[in-house]
């Protein structure tokens, strides 16, 4: 569990995102985890709110774009609307709890 308002350092800004609703987009961020990777989401604001562990790069990337999320950096034209969240990433929380870990919104 990630401490609220703790800042997390993260190795990469190598951001995915996705959509949820007018203005609003949920982002992840793989980071290396021991042997495996932790994909961190956190909102527009930088919050994290949830993580899910894999144990390869690409089961990771594999479970992103099954669950509608893109890579930013790969889609130059979303850089037209859409700005990343600016770093540090910090510990927070959803009004949903852990949407994804969960299962309730990850497939």
């Amino acid at each position: 569990m990630i401490e609220d308002e703790a800042e997390i350092e993260i190795s990469n800004e190598d951001f995915w995102y996705k959509i949820v609703d007018f203005l609003q987009q949920n982002w992840a961020v793989i980071e290396p985890e021991g042997s495996g990777f932790k994909v961190l989401f956190f909102n527009d604001c930088s919050g994290i709110f949830d993580s899910i562990e894999f144990d390869s790069l690409e089961d990771t990337k594999t479970a992103l774009r099954r669950n509608g999320f893109e890579n930013y950096n790969k889609d130059q034209e979303v850089h037209n609307f859409i700005a990343k969240p600016k770093a540090p990433l910090r510990g927070g929380a959803h009004l949903n709890n852990s949407i994804y870990s969960s299962g309730r919104l990850w497939d």
